[in-house]
């Protein structure tokens, strides 16, 4: 192992540039090498002093990396994941982990069997809001929680399509690029999901994916929720906006998630806490609210720390490759529920045979 913990970085988009800009402010990281076949990743490697390879195997051969980020298209996460697990390299695969829950799971297997850490790039929960978030819920201040609101609407220009044009295509819709987010943080605050039921409509531009979709979901403590997503609402609630988390978004002082308890309510990302005046469950009773506080940091740098620490194997996964598959399992039924219009029980992948979405008669 080398003094600094040497990794590299698989496409040089959006989120891959972002990468590249945590990496720099966590100590005893160095990126050291770029992977990204066109030339827009390799002016960018350039003009960052990196070696650019045009394929995943020609940097672990060469470039003697002790890690790799995968910012590339969900298409070709499995196949990059696995080839950095077969080479014994540690990987975080940004989400979702794989564009279906069988070839997610195949990746999982493998990086249990050969033992090399696999995260999955859900950084929301690296965000200390969301642990005081968590903390909140498991210590009991709302009660058992019985219900869940989630709100994702925003307005995503053209220019963002044109750039990217296979975010037009199917099964590139909203659902899988952005709800796969909030998903993944309701399971972590609320529980697992265990049904849904879905429905969507046809992106209004005329591309071949969904451009609304909204969701019942089925918990395993007996709660329920409703979740809608949307990249052509104009609106103030969804994370980008009220959470502050990226500067490049307008910030917005709304929440995007409410969520009920039998003696109180949160709300996220503001972190209020409802209760009735004295713990007195009545709604004649007055309600007041308290904001709990929080530290503020980067989520994505705090994501990268860890996986320094993983690396080094002085920690375990936050986001492990069977969190981000059951997260991804999750949108699949959404998916497949919104498709077909009917309502999908969810079995655990990961604890059991392939086959995990059925229709429920």
């Amino acid at each position: 192992m080398h003094s600094n913990i040497r990794l590299a970085i698989a496409g040089l988009g959006l989120v891959g540039k972002r990468h590249a800009e945590a990496v720099a402010l966590v100590p005893g990281v160095d990126l050291v090498a770029t992977v990204d076949p066109n030339e827009d990743g390799r002016d960018t490697a350039a003009s960052m002093g990196l070696p650019c390879f045009e394929t995943i195997e020609g940097v672990l051969e060469n470039a003697g990396v002790d890690g790799i980020i995968l910012a590339t298209p969900t298409l070709l996460h499995v196949e990059q994941a696995m080839a950095c697990i077969e080479h014994g390299c540690p990987v975080l695969v940004e989400k979702p982990i794989g564009a279906s829950a069988l070839e997610a799971h195949a990746l999982v297997q493998l990086a249990e069997t050969r033992n090399v850490p696999l995260l999955v790039g859900h950084h929301r929960r690296y965000n200390p809001l969301i642990q005081k978030a968590k903390e909140a819920v498991e210590s009991g201040v709302i009660g058992d929680v019985r219900a869940v609101q989630g709100t994702c609407w925003f307005y995503k220009p053209d220019s963002y399509f044109e750039a990217a044009p296979w975010r037009m295509r199917s099964g590139a819709g909203p659902v899988s690029v952005n709800l796969v987010h909030d998903i993944d943080l309701i399971r972590y605050l609320c529980g697992e999901v265990t049904a849904v039921q879905a429905v969507s409509a046809p992106s209004v531009r005329g591309f071949e994916n969904e451009d609304v979709a909204s969701a019942l979901l089925e918990f395993s403590n007996g709660a329920v929720g409703t979740i809608s997503v949307s990249d052509s609402i104009v609106a103030p609630w969804s994370w980008e906006f009220n959470s502050q988390e990226n500067p490049k978004y307008p910030p917005m002082a709304e929440s995007c998630y409410l969520i009920g308890g039998s003696e109180g309510s949160l709300s996220v990302p503001d972190l209020r806490v409802w209760t009735h005046q004295d713990r007195q469950q009545d709604w004649w009773t007055p309600l007041s609210a308290t904001t709990l506080t929080r530290d503020a940091s980067d989520p994505l740098v705090n994501q990268i720390s860890h996986f320094k620490d993983v690396i080094l194997r002085t920690a375990e996964p936050i986001v492990s490759g069977v969190e981000g598959l059951r997260t991804l399992q999750v949108i699949e039924a959404i998916q497949v529920s919104a498709q077909h219009r009917n309502r999908l029980e969810i079995k655990d992948i990961t604890a059991a045979a392939p086959g995990s979405l059925r229709t429920a008669g």
